[in-house]
């Protein structure tokens, strides 16, 4: 019987540190781990302990392999403040993989859409929703200002033509009153298709490239590095996680993670507010 036919089970159980023991016996791992809920809280701020423990982890020779919803921009910050250089990183959900290096960045891999057909779609069905199309590299081309502290970058307010006409990595839904299940609603309603899709825990719909998740992105950056399919964790504690959580040979869903999340995954950790990343990444090491 497989870990996932058992069921999830706490990662700091009998079975979730032989998982860890037996990662750890591999000569090289690949660990990609979530950014928001996971190496972040929910106020975004960042625990000294998790932070010596990516670093200890890197130090052992593991690739961590940051893997996000945000924006190139949006993660450099958080690269830093963990000490991270030299490493790959997954933004956008997967549309976008780079190479980051001591002060900046190298872009590998960029999927984009013609975001026209969804933008129309979901405007006729939800007229009052606030678009943001991701201009990469340097910021946003939007429908009407977000809320201050949202996104990042450059910040550009302009028709709704000139959304449709741009090639994009991620269109993103601003719907402030909307949970996710009004978000699911509105996909099923509006018959969106040829897209992939993330809804997120508040009034966020990120849209990505068809067949393009941080699972897809992930497996490009392990087969450049050369790393077996058996070595990999993965971390991680929302619906845009599913796809890795189911990739990796070690899924974890953080604490606070929503049922179908937790569903994905091999085990469960603390929430991120009483540090649970913390002892999967030093079992490792």
């Amino acid at each position: 019987m497989s870990v996932r036919d058992a069921g999830v089970r706490p990662v700091t159980g009998p079975e979730g540190r032989s998982a860890l023991a037996r990662l750890r016996e591999a000569p090289e791992q690949l660990v990609a781990l979530d950014i928001d809920g996971t190496i972040l809280g929910h106020d975004q701020s960042l625990s000294a302990n998790v932070t010596d423990a990516v670093g200890a982890l890197r130090e052992a020779g593991a690739h961590v392999v940051l893997s996000t919803g945000r924006s190139i921009q949006a993660v450099l910050p958080v690269a830093e403040e963990l000490g991270i250089t030299d490493a790959w990183a997954v933004c956008s959900n997967g549309a976008v993989t780079v190479r980051l290096a001591e002060g900046g960045f190298t872009i590998d891999d960029v999927v984009t859409f013609d975001p026209a057909p969804t933008l129309r779609l979901l405007r006729e069905h939800l007229p009052e929703g606030i678009f943001a199309v991701e201009d990469l590299g340097r910021g946003f081309l939007l429908s009407a200002p977000f809320p201050d502290g949202e996104l990042t970058g450059e910040l550009r307010v302009v028709g709704f033509e000139e959304l449709c006409a741009t090639p994009a990595s991620r269109v993103t839904l601003r719907a402030p009153g909307l949970g996710s299940d009004d978000f699911h609603e509105l996909v099923d309603r509006s018959g969106l298709h040829g897209v992939s899709y993330a809804v997120g825990w508040t009034a966020w719909l990120d849209i990505a490239p068809e067949g393009v998740s941080k699972a897809s992105a992930l497996e490009r950056v392990r087969v450049r590095l050369g790393v077996p399919s058996t070595a990999t964790l993965a971390a991680g504690d929302g619906r845009n996680d599913i796809e890795m959580l189911s990739w990796a040979q070690v899924g974890v869903a953080m604490g606070g993670a929503d049922a179908d999340t937790r569903a994905a995954a091999d085990f469960d950790a603390a929430p991120v507010s009483e540090d649970g990343l913390v002892p999967v990444l030093t079992a490792l090491v």
